[in-house]
């Protein structure tokens, strides 16, 4: 990141909040098999709301594209009493990073 860098956030706290109870709801509904989909909305949300240099950003993927990768670390997670999930938080960052783009 360099001085001349901009950002931006123009969200408002009525739809964040809408949001993102609205992904808890489906979240805690399923028991967490829809993760990929609430995290995907809330991603949405952010990055539809987030300017970089006068670019706005979007996020592009969808729940599927995470959902089979979702059921191995949740399954590896349970065997593992948890300790997996050390590894899960930088791999789904990283797939949130992969997965987001400029919108122009």
């Amino acid at each position: 990141m360099t001085k001349s860098q901009h950002f931006n956030f123009d969200g408002g706290a009525a739809t964040y909040i809408g949001t993102f109870l609205l992904a808890a709801l489906v979240t805690v509904c399923t028991f967490g098999i829809a993760y990929p989909w609430a995290l995907c909305m809330k991603q949405r949300w952010i990055k539809k709301h987030t300017i970089v240099d006068g670019r706005r950003l979007r996020f592009v993927a969808g729940g599927m594209s995470l959902f089979g990768t979702w059921i191995k670390w949740l399954a590896l997670s349970f065997i593992t009493a948890g300790i997996y999930l050390l590894w899960v938080g930088p791999r789904l960052q990283e797939w949130i990073v992969v997965h987001t783009d400029f919108a122009d």
